[in-house]
């Protein structure tokens, strides 16, 4: 990073955290208009009976594409798991970065509230969503673990551990770790390669995200316990998603004709995972896959601005532009790949400029989407402001010159 850029992410983050201290830790959501009964009954029709279901679920686009506030009428504001893992692990960042002891706390705090907020019905530690989840194949309850957030929650539990060496922190790593060992499916393939279920019961398996995730899980905890068997069980995940890879270097969402979507976030998550799973573990497979899997997405997940754009190819009508996640998701993995890549670091630097220039608001938040009317300007802590907010804490603390 150049020295004025990293002032500006400095001084980005001191306007964010002031205006997190006011705005508090609940908002609404991306599913706000799915997450209560009217909005849930009509995506599950939508799912059921496309036709009819059109027709249920458009005033909710209507409303998504050109007045984001009406999300206040389906549901209420909520404080999410995988936004407070991604606050612990920014306030950990910061910390290090500044050896300020209020941003430890912070990070603690929230690690405090992710112990009570744990999904209640499983003898080890995993974390989901706080309301139902209608989705194609069928409602997940509120609080079922997904194997998508629990990482980020071992995540920031690790984060806090690496500053203060506590015993606790490490006891709850390892619960996790034993749920994604233990407590979610698979679906064997071969007898070295297996996709995982994306919560406990799922019956269907094959989101290619999912078995990144829980790859990435296993293989750090493998790690840090020196247990073999952690990297055993991740190994088929990983198996998996590097066989999922198509010839082009991209990854559908699912292997299936269903969910063949390529979109912005979901292959960087893919691509993050490896690249951790790469650092631990030098696998070789991993190198590959990114070689291949960052042509691809350098290429084909950008706009013509250089700016992430949300799919490859967009499965259906997309009402908005650019996406704060996809903005959030670019920032990490160029800088888990950071030096590697010329074109990605060019445009991870384009992607900061561009978002501190045109997405922070004056009251320190940024804008969720733009649209293609406008902006939604609606904070949400799940749907960007967390992610974000981490990523550009990694980029100050990363330390690393990124210069055009």
């Amino acid at each position: 990073m150049t020295p004025v850029q990293s002032e500006k992410v400095r001084s980005a983050l001191i306007k964010f955290v002031n205006w997190l201290k006011l705005f508090g830790e609940t908002s609404f959501d991306h599913q706000s208009f799915y997450a209560g009964p009217i909005g849930g009954k009509a995506k599950e029709l939508y799912y059921r009976s496309p036709l009819i279901g059109i027709l249920a679920v458009s005033p909710m686009v209507f409303f998504e594409a050109f007045l984001p506030s009406a999300r206040q009428l389906f549901w209420k504001k909520m404080r999410l798991p995988i936004a407070d893992a991604h606050y612990a692990m920014g306030f950990a960042l910061l910390y290090r970065e500044t050896g300020n002891e209020a941003y430890y706390q912070r990070a603690i705090e929230y690690l405090n509230v992710l112990i009570k907020t744990r999904s209640p019905k499983y003898p080890n530690h995993c974390w989901g969503y706080p309301f139902d989840w209608v989705t194609r194949k069928g409602t997940i309850d509120k609080d079922t673990p997904l194997i998508t957030t629990t990482p980020y929650v071992y995540e920031a539990f690790e984060s806090v551990y690496s500053i203060d060496k506590k015993d606790y922190w490490l006891e709850i790593m390892r619960s996790i770790a034993e749920h994604a060992m233990n407590d979610i499916g698979e679906f064997q393939i071969s007898s070295d390669m297996a996709s995982s279920g994306y919560f406990p019961g799922d019956k269907t398996g094959g989101v290619i995200n999912s078995s990144a995730y829980r790859a990435f899980l296993l293989a750090q905890a493998s790690i840090q316990f020196n247990e073999e068997k952690y990297w055993k069980r991740g190994e088929r995940y990983l198996n998996f998603v590097l066989h999922a890879q198509q010839s082009n270097g991209s990854w559908n969402y699912a292997a299936d004709v269903a969910r063949d979507f390529i979109d912005h976030f979901h292959t960087c998550f893919v691509l993050k995972a490896l690249a951790k799973i790469e650092k631990a573990t030098f696998h070789q497979g991993c190198h590959t896959a990114i070689e291949k899997g960052i042509k691809f997405y350098l290429e084909e997940l950008f706009d013509k601005k250089g700016l992430p754009k949300p799919f490859s190819k967009a499965p259906r009508l997309t009402i908005y532009r650019n996406e704060l996640y996809d903005y959030a998701e670019c920032i990490n993995i160029g800088i888990l790949l950071r030096g590697r890549f010329q074109e990605l670091d060019r445009k991870t630097n384009e992607v900061i400029e561009d978002l501190l220039e045109r997405w922070q608001k004056k009251d320190g938040s940024f804008r969720s989407r733009k649209l293609i009317f406008g902006w939604d300007n609606i904070p949400m802590h799940r749907w960007g402001q967390s992610q974000i907010f981490r990523s550009l804490c990694l980029f100050l603390s990363s330390k690393v010159s990124m210069n055009n």
